[in-house]
């Protein structure tokens, strides 16, 4: 990506302004489907939310800047300079720790995500940052990126550290990331997208789906993980599914 020889300064400049580009149009493209989806399955769930959606796409704006600003620049240190520990060669590391190097991707993000997010609703950091994603009520599927910028930055930087400390492929990343996005999306859209058999299984019980995270919207002192809720079950934080859910069945 680019030449190897801009000073860094212009590196950062022009693949973070490249980066930050395909964030939005992954950003358009993720929501949009799933808002699609909605309108097709849910017809009138957002009805009288286009206010709410406008804000929600000038904050998710703002917030690519600081998510797609260093991954450009990290890729680029990468693919010129043999910055991080992300490969290409499949032979590298066995096979085996390609799924591995996921799951640690995933909780690593999971429990920062955590931890950070109940810090951010102690009542003075979530006045300065965090009471933005709380406007929206009941979230979107245009939600999911909808964050002050001190979030953004809170959030963005888990993975561009991790790529300096743990091996992971670069295809492993891949998958990475698009789970972010789908889960990020489909938590928020208002409506469970996964089976009823799944939300209520052995599995379903440590993860997250929009039944799950929408209590977190309607109580704010529970539910807080991203993608898993072992910390919620160890910190006495799981409160179940949303009431609106349950009324309604897995699948409101």
């Amino acid at each position: 990506m680019f030449s190897p020889d801009l000073p860094l300064w212009l590196a950062f400049l022009v693949t973070g302004s490249a980066m930050t580009v395909m964030v939005i149009i992954r950003y358009f493209a993720s929501s949009g489907l799933f808002a699609w989806m909605t309108q097709r399955l849910r017809p009138g769930l957002y009805a009288g939310q286009g206010k709410q959606i406008r804000e929600e796409i000038r904050w998710s704006l703002v917030a690519a800047v600081f998510y797609g600003a260093p991954t450009g620049l990290i890729f680029w240190g990468w693919r010129h300079h043999g910055w991080t520990q992300m490969y290409v060669d499949a032979a590298e590391w066995p096979l085996w720790y390609v799924p591995v190097s996921i799951f640690v991707y995933l909780f690593a993000q999971d429990s920062w995500f955590y931890w950070t997010h109940r810090a951010m609703h102690w009542p003075r950091l979530f006045r300065i940052a965090h009471a933005v994603h709380h406007h929206s009520k009941p979230p979107t599927t245009w939600t999911a990126m909808s964050f002050h910028p001190v979030e953004s930055l809170i959030g963005a930087i888990v993975i561009p550290v991790m790529v300096f400390i743990v091996p992971i492929h670069i295809g492993a990343l891949g998958v990475v990331l698009a789970i972010a996005t789908v889960m990020g999306v489909t938590n928020h859209m208002g409506w469970e997208i996964f089976p009823r058999r799944f939300v209520h299984s052995a599995l379903g019980h440590w993860v997250i789906t929009a039944s799950h995270h929408e209590r977190h919207h309607e109580e704010y002192r529970c539910n807080f993980g991203l993608y898993f809720r072992f910390w919620d079950h160890l910190c006495g934080t799981d409160r179940g599914f949303s009431r609106r859910f349950e009324k309604a069945g897995a699948n409101a």
